[in-house]
């Protein structure tokens, strides 16, 4: 006869356990600070450029009141593994400094290597404290936030304002109407669905809002496909679409002929990366490497050899707008000094001698050179070529492998793929395609992603579905 028992075979039913506030606290802050990186030029436009460096610098300040208590309370079993950190990308930084010595501008390059320093310190400061998860859910809030601050912002200023607005709200005589170039927005997104006069969004520059929405519709997309295999709610899969819809539809608007090849290149890698997680053998592997090898060089012939017909498509001249020119000048002078450059600046300070009217571009002083690694060449030379190929080139090969092999965390065989382990690698081939017309990959936000993924990269070589990390050493 069955009896009733007060022990039962099986574990009483809990509740999840709730998640610390402090943690809470922590995600909170870092969504800050990654919208401020990814969108600098917003408050730089909305506070001026001394506004701008007072919020950098409490920034700094506050992260180290948050990171210093927390690495002095941890048990040894969990401390930091200082051997661990992006040593390349920091000995880039000391090289930074180190310029000053020689350097030709040397108050500018105190001052931006101090911000190349704040910036890598952030990018450390997520790796170590957010795991996998927590980094591209951050990513993601942080890119919601500039997607629906890009449009309302630029919805205002079509419907409300009704004119064009210039940076930190100066006043216009729109009877002798300034150079478009010089516009923080100019309020042309319902001008057409989806081609015309390009938008600006809240950074005030197509091309880096371009930039940030193919970074936007990477995450989202992850996201979005977290969401499918984990069985999420319906209703939060249709606004994760949306959300990827509204990046995806802003990209096109920004038309940035640059983000328009990185998105090419990104696919191209997102499709390899997902043939070579299928290839279980060696010479299957071997097969997918020499195919796309072939596919690549290809179609990087086929780019140059009809470079401008390709410009034409892309809506650009063959000069690439100006930057021919840009770039000829600073050939020139990288050339004087061609082994340890002219000193760090990253980016050039505007109002220094060095650069104040040396190189003209739409009225305005430009202060990058519009390709990262004639940038470098200006700044430190050939050696400082070699730290930074080898800064990118680290990042590239740790994403790879994050990419496509699989987790073994456990005896019985791999583990299942997280769609997570796709996005430091095709945000690292974004930044490199952004490199050859841009200067942002090596320097604010660009360098802050990068030292963020090759310390993560170092800290936890793995992450399985759905979201468990294989950490060593770090606390998330």
């Amino acid at each position: 006869m069955a009896q009733a028992t007060k022990y039962p075979v099986t574990e009483r039913v809990r509740a999840p356990e709730r998640e610390r506030s402090a943690h809470q606290a922590l995600r909170a802050y870092s969504i800050f600070v990654m919208v401020s990186a990814l969108a600098y030029s917003w408050w730089f436009n909305l506070l001026g450029a001394a506004g701008a460096a007072v919020l950098v610098g409490a920034l700094i300040v506050a992260t180290l009141a948050i990171w210093i208590p927390s690495l002095a309370r941890r048990p040894k079993a969990r401390r930091f593994r200082w051997e661990r950190l992006p040593w390349i990308a920091l000995v880039y930084v000391a090289l930074a400094f180190a310029s000053t010595l020689w350097s030709q501008w040397p108050a500018a390059s105190i001052l931006t290597a101090a911000v190349l320093a704040g910036f890598t310190m952030q990018g450390i400061f997520f790796a170590d404290l957010l795991s996998w998860s927590d980094i591209v859910r951050c990513l993601e809030v942080a890119l919601r936030w500039i997607v629906a601050g890009s449009f309302v912002f630029e919805a205002w200023v079509a419907l409300i304002v009704r004119h064009p607005i210039m940076p930190n709200f100066f006043a216009v005589d729109y009877d002798g109407e300034p150079n478009a170039h010089w516009y923080w927005v100019r309020g042309n997104i319902f001008d057409s669905l989806l081609v015309g006069d390009r938008i600006q969004g809240v950074v005030g520059n197509s091309n880096l809002l371009g930039m940030l929405m193919l970074l936007a519709v990477i995450v989202f997309s992850a996201r979005l496909w977290v969401g499918v295999k984990g069985h999420v709610t319906g209703t939060k899969i249709v606004a994760r679409s949306l959300w990827v819809a509204l990046a995806a539809w802003m990209f096109i608007r920004a038309g940035s002929a640059t983000t328009f090849v990185a998105l090419i290149v990104v696919a191209a890698v997102a499709c390899v990366a997902l043939v070579m997680r299928r290839a279980r053998t060696a010479r299957g592997r071997r097969t997918v490497y020499l195919t796309a090898t072939a596919i690549a060089v290809v179609g990087a012939g086929v780019g140059v050899l009809a470079f401008d017909r390709v410009a034409g498509l892309l809506g650009r001249s063959s000069g690439l707008t100006g930057r021919n020119d840009i770039w000829a000048a600073v050939v020139e002078r990288a050339s004087e000094r061609p082994i340890f450059g002219n000193g760090f600046s990253s980016p050039w300070v505007p109002w220094d001698p060095a650069f104040d009217g040396w190189i003209i571009d739409h009225d305005i002083t430009v202060f990058e050179a519009h390709n990262m690694w004639l940038d470098v060449f200006l700044q430190l030379g050939a050696l400082g070529i070699v730290m930074l190929a080898l800064v990118y080139g680290s990042a590239v090969w740790r994403a790879w492998f994050f990419a496509v092999d699989a987790p073994r965390l456990v005896p019985d065989g791999p583990s299942p793929f997280s769609p997570l382990s796709l996005v430091p690698l095709l945000i690292v081939w974004a930044l490199l395609t952004q490199g050859l017309t841009e200067s942002n990959p090596m320097m604010l936000w660009g360098w802050m992603l990068v030292s963020m993924f090759i310390t993560k990269l170092r800290l936890a070589p793995a992450v399985t579905f759905p979201d468990r990390d294989a950490e060593i050493g770090s606390p998330a």
